[in-house]
């Protein structure tokens, strides 16, 4: 059964558009309600929420959809997303939720949730929930009525996480650190954490006003990152999004690093330290270089679906622990049960430390394939999967590729858009490959 209100990651959409108004928080949050009386006698929820001026609506409108239901709800105020995960797992609540649309503007928000565990849900829960929101509400009595407090330092609670998944016997004296939270939920935590470790940081993107959340800071635009790192001459720049769940590093020279490559550091340092590592989880988008590396180190490595809850899953029915996308979502499930920028900028920093080697030289002999992404708008209603011309292109594509390169097409799962991706051994081959198939999809 298709989902009619989730995507890949909760639900999301632009403010004052279905389904991202007062009026239908309202009854998801009594939908919620309801579905976690059935397994709970007094179930008691999370909100935490990222820096968008649209949070404060929405959580008003959360809140009393859970109240009227009969769960008592507490309130975090602004926190990453990771922070709702480790949050509810420690406080051994009934349930997690964030208020953000993660990397996007600050016109969107979304809702998204988390198990007592701090995992993702299941698709089956989701169908739960969407079944009672269309359902005829059912208001509990006064006396049942849900109440409301707030966490005291969620914040502060959240730092002392976080280093804790950092080695006892290193520290980060001597480093200096350029920290940009995207004017987002982790302006007020992620520079007090490597502070904290003995780093010298230097903010910016810390500043949020609610408008301002991923607007040219950040991990989806590290180019302000790499300018401040220049500037400060500092050792390492490290970029959050909007939820702090995505990561991007710089280094002292400027060099850029995305998640694939972040990936193949976290499994190197294991492997460098006698840790067992059987494998790692990638997705779809993942870079074959990088697949290429791991494997000649002896680890297995599988494809996964794009979008962090896939990767998790996969992680999951193998037992496996780490696991990302290039985008900067990164998996270590032996420091946390989600995906979480701030603990995985800590195990990248932890690696470089312990095997005294800088990030290019732990990546030396990885050599990324080009890739050419490219994202096209789609029109309201219209099915690409329809479209003769485009699929007659992606044939011709695939054939002159062969084994030297790859193409991926697959529709946004938190966006109106079409993202077409070609891999190739030469940039210009796929840059070339990657506008007939943007160029197909808008003439189709």
């Amino acid at each position: 059964m298709s989902r009619k209100y989730f995507g890949t990651d909760g639900i999301r959409g632009t403010v004052g558009q279905a389904p991202i108004t007062p009026d239908f928080v309202l009854r998801l949050g009594h939908a919620v309600g309801r579905v976690l009386r059935g397994s709970h006698e007094r179930p008691v929820v999370l909100i935490g929420k990222d820096t968008r001026i649209s949070g404060y609506m929405l959580e008003s409108a959360l809140e009393a959809g859970l109240n009227s239901a009969g769960a008592d709800v507490v309130l975090t105020g602004p926190v990453p997303t990771p922070a709702v995960a480790y949050l509810t797992r420690a406080q051994r609540l009934s349930l997690g939720v964030v208020i953000s649309a993660s990397h996007n503007p600050y016109e969107d928000n979304g809702i998204k949730f988390f198990s007592a565990r701090g995992e993702k849900l299941p698709d089956a829960w989701e169908l739960e929930v969407e079944a009672a929101v269309d359902a005829a509400p059912q208001w509990v009595s006064s006396s049942e009525i849900g109440r409301t407090r707030r966490l005291d330092d969620a914040g502060g609670r959240y730092i002392e996480f976080c280093k804790s998944t950092f080695s006892a016997d290193l520290s980060l004296r001597g480093l200096k650190i350029v920290v940009d939270a995207a004017h987002g939920a982790g302006y007020h935590v992620a520079p007090d954490v490597f502070h904290e470790l003995g780093a010298e940081v230097i903010r910016i993107g810390c500043e949020p006003d609610g408008f301002n959340i991923n607007d040219g800071f950040g991990a989806t635009s590290p180019q302000a990152l790499v300018k401040a790192v220049h500037e400060h001459r500092a050792d390492y720049g490290i970029a959050l999004d909007g939820d702090a769940d995505r990561l991007q590093v710089v280094d002292g020279a400027g060099r850029l690093y995305n998640g694939d490559e972040l990936l193949y550091v976290m499994v190197a340092d294991r492997l460098a330290n006698g840790q067992a590592v059987p494998g790692a989880v990638g997705t779809l988008m993942t870079n074959m270089a990088v697949e290429l590396a791991l494997q000649q180190r002896g680890v297995e490595f599988v494809r996964a679906k794009v979008g962090d809850r896939y990767v998790l899953e996969e992680l999951q029915k193998r037992g496996w622990q780490l696991g990302g996308e290039g985008s900067g979502h990164l998996l270590a499930l032996d420091c946390h049960t989600t995906g979480d920028g701030l603990i995985s900028a800590l195990q990248v920093l932890q690696a470089q430390q312990r095997n005294g080697r800088s990030l290019a030289q732990m990546l030396e002999g990885v050599t990324l394939f080009p890739q050419t992404l490219i994202n096209v708008r789609l029109a309201a209603g219209q099915d690409w999967k329809r479209n003769s011309l485009l699929a007659a292109e992606q044939q011709r594509i695939t054939e002159e590729l062969g084994q030297a390169g790859r193409l991926l097409i697959r529709a946004s799962g938190t966006e109106p858009l079409l993202r077409v991706m070609v891999e190739a051994r030469e940039a210009s081959l796929a840059q070339r490959a990657a506008e007939r198939l943007a160029q197909a999809a808008v003439r189709g």
